[in-house]
């Protein structure tokens, strides 16, 4: 152990300590020795200066320290300070109904944009809800896009966390990437109900993804979203009764 000890390797168990501690002890000690913040307030200001020159690596990392300090005022003050002023982007916000197709929808408008603007520098935030009952969040929109795997794409999942807006965090995340020079911003919200059209507020375009199958036609009157957005899209079209479903959409909205 001591020539191990020695050579570099920080922590080593002994069978003494697997007796005192288990191996879940042992587990819980490792987890515990490598919870640790990627940005300090220490290097906080490097890489806000960095941001203007695209990093990638920064975005990442102070995205991450937003999330981080999601309830610290004074950290997210500092945080907007930090980021200089730069060029407007075209931010795009996606939400609708979960289940409807939004992040595979994401990745075609991905897919296309790139094909006619080959160099342009993209940003997708994808937001997934966290469940109250075990506090995780799956963050799978991923799993469904292709087109993030490309040099000028940067993609990051966020969490709602103890938040029940779904842009809570986003907003200190959409500053971050515009500071960062992208081209466009696209937002994919988790999957909402009939009453949350804040994605209008703060998105260039707004493009509520829904399906044919929202029931009887009167229930077109109780989604917000039918009146706010700008581009409504039916999605999974080869359904059946997805004519239909236009025609009440447009007569709706």
């Amino acid at each position: 152990m001591k020539e191990l000890h020695d050579y570099g390797i920080a922590r080593i168990f002994s069978p003494e300590d697997g007796r005192k501690l288990g191996l879940q002890g042992m587990i819980n000690m490792m987890l515990r020795e490598c919870d640790h913040p990627t940005v300090t307030e220490a290097d906080f200001a490097k890489e806000a200066g960095r941001l203007s020159e695209g990093r990638i690596s920064s975005v990442a990392r102070l995205i991450s320290y937003a999330e981080n300090h999601l309830n610290h005022q004074e950290a997210l003050a500092a945080l907007e300070s930090a980021i200089p002023a730069v060029k407007k982007a075209l931010f795009v916000g996606i939400t609708g109904t979960g289940g409807a197709g939004k992040s595979s929808l994401t990745d075609e408008l991905i897919r296309r944009f790139l094909h006619d603007h080959p160099e342009s520098k993209i940003a997708v935030l994808s937001v997934d809800p966290t469940k109250q009952k075990t506090g995780g969040a799956l963050l799978g929109d991923r799993i469904r896009m292709n087109a993030i795997f490309h040099p000028n794409v940067f993609m990051r999942s966020l969490a709602t966390r103890a938040s029940r807006s779904e842009l809570s965090l986003a907003h200190d995340a959409i500053r971050i990437v515009k500071a960062a020079g992208f081209d466009l911003i696209l937002i994919e919200t988790s999957g909402i109900g009939q009453v949350d059209a804040e994605i209008t507020n703060i998105s260039d375009v707004a493009m509520y993804v829904m399906t044919s199958e929202f029931g009887a036609p009167s229930q077109l009157e109780k989604i917000d979203m039918i009146d706010y957005a700008d581009l409504i899209v039916i999605n999974k079209f080869e359904r059946k009764g997805s004519e239909d479903a236009k025609k009440q959409v447009q007569i709706g909205g």
